[in-house]
């Protein structure tokens, strides 16, 4: 793949900072592997499915060590049972999925439950067994204060990530989010932007604002699209 660089990004750096996701309900088996076909090929940091694509997106990557399959947990409300979320997590694991995004318990949250809500956290934690977890906040239903909250939640359950959105909700990644998360996370946490991110300028204005991650299904126009000109890259 030819690479093109604009200001310190190149398609191989951008699409290492992607995860490169299908999580369409009617998303068909070729559809996955064409996921996979095109992760192979540009590099993206992982591609995340449904839990029951799981087992092909592995084997589509030739097995665990292939490349990085990542699936969802508690998706898309987070209001399973802790349990449920964890047995979830534990056979994503069982299956080869290294990264787990799991939703957050919303309701509990703004109920001032933090105490459940940090345990619901650790409990998938501890399933995952040394997988990357990453805690979808979908910030579109949340107040500031409450998205702060929910970083030290996380990080008090032992989660790496924090992120914007599960991309069902009613409103996606914003900088103004991604800007608010790398406050409150510190460099104890990381951040995944995820939710509408369709344009290279959007892309590139969310790593500016912070973001380690980009959870996108638009990954190969986002790549494509980067030229010398390109906005926002590092210097």
């Amino acid at each position: 793949m030819k690479e093109f660089a604009a200001g310190g990004w190149t398609r191989k750096t951008l699409a290492a900072t992607i995860d490169h996701t299908l999580l369409r309900p009617e998303a068909s088996e070729a559809a996955v592997r064409r996921l996979c076909e095109e992760a192979r090929t540009y590099g993206f940091a992982s591609v995340c499915v449904a839990p029951c694509h799981v087992s092909l997106a592995v084997s589509c990557l030739g097995g665990p060590e292939g490349g990085v399959v990542g699936t969802v947990v508690g998706f898309p409300l987070g209001y399973q049972d802790p349990v449920i979320k964890a047995a979830e997590a534990r056979r994503a694991r069982d299956l080869g999925a290294r990264e787990i995004d799991m939703v957050l318990n919303v309701g509990w949250l703004k109920e001032g439950a933090r105490d459940a809500v940090a345990s619901d956290i650790r409990g998938v934690v501890e399933a995952a067994r040394g997988g990357v977890v990453k805690v979808i906040l979908e910030t579109c239903l949340l107040t500031d204060e409450e998205k702060v909250a929910a970083c030290a939640l996380a990080e008090r359950g032992g989660a790496r990530f924090v992120k914007t959105s599960t991309g069902f909700g009613a409103g996606g990644a914003t900088v103004e989010d991604v800007r608010l998360l790398r406050r409150a996370g510190g460099n104890r946490l990381e951040v995944k932007a995820s939710g509408g991110i369709r344009t290279l300028e959007g892309a590139l204005a969310l790593l500016a604002a912070g973001a380690d991650r980009l959870g996108c299904s638009a990954g190969v126009a986002l790549v494509e699209a980067l030229e010398d000109s390109a906005p926002g890259a590092p210097s």
